[in-house]
């Protein structure tokens, strides 16, 4: 049966790292609207950068067709080390809105160790290698180090080890906290929704992903972004443990195709 006028076909697809990128609209409109990042207006690049309101952090979303699609350089004040961070084109959005959101957050969060929400989610060792391993084999957690001791931390999502799907870099001076956010969205087991049905999405193996299809009402996936950009302004106002953000309901929530 077809969605009515008032729904719209949405697909809750697992694991969320073979997702796809999603709509970069989900970054870029609460930083600039919510978090009052300001954004250099050029409609004839095709990019967009955004810098923080103490111009210590820009961030960069070009189309590079061999390489990262967004790039954050921190630079602050003092003696503190600058350092990066850069996502892959199939990065998916919520992954690095869990790293943005921590950026921008009036209360930095607690201090976790970045592997601990892999493990809390039966990640695994790698024999002979120093990262951890998605339970399904699509995803790895690395963290290079040396004489000189800890270095950066890189993050991939693959169909194989020859399949790379997408690659999350972080460089050594990255704040561990803001690396954990993004571990932990990389660990949350709840499906992420697309309204574009397949596209984007590397892989329709049903032995790799789960995608199931839903009637959403319209109403739901035309206001998720203004959820959570006001969700996102009204945390310097709300206490640390506000709701999440509105989005579509839950899969079980909806009339299943």
């Amino acid at each position: 049966m077809s969605p009515t006028p008032e729904s719209i076909e949405v697909g809750f697809i697992a694991p969320r790292h073979l997702a796809g990128g999603g709509d970069p609209a989900w970054i870029t409109v609460p930083l600039h609207q919510a978090c009052g990042w300001t954004y250099n207006d050029d409609p004839l690049m095709p990019r967009v950068v955004l810098t923080s309101p103490d111009t210590a952090a820009v961030l960069r979303l070009e189309p590079h067709t061999d390489g990262q699609w967004w790039t954050l350089h921190h630079a602050p004040d003092g003696p503190r080390p600058a350092w990066y961070a850069s996502f892959g084109a199939r990065t998916p959005v919520e992954l690095i809105a869990g790293f943005m959101d921590a950026l921008t957050a009036p209360t930095p969060p607690d201090a976790i160790d970045p592997f601990e929400p892999l493990l809390q989610q039966s990640w695994k060792t790698t024999p002979g290698a120093p990262e951890l391993m998605a339970s399904d084999g699509t995803a790895f957690v690395e963290r290079l180090s040396d004489e000189h001791g800890p270095g950066p931390w890189f993050m991939t999502a693959a169909l194989g080890r020859e399949r790379p799907v997408w690659q999350a870099r972080f460089g050594e001076n990255a704040p561990p906290r803001l690396v954990t956010a993004f571990t932990t969205a990389l660990a949350d087991p709840r499906p992420v929704w697309r309204a574009n049905g397949v596209l984007g999405l590397p892989t329709l193996d049903p032995d790799v992903i789960s995608r199931k299809v839903v009637d959403v009402p319209a109403a739901y996936v035309a206001t998720a972004l203004t959820g959570r950009t006001e969700s996102l302004s009204a945390r310097h106002n709300a206490p640390p443990t506000a709701p999440s953000p509105p989005g579509p309901p839950a899969p079980g929530a909806s009339r299943r195709r």
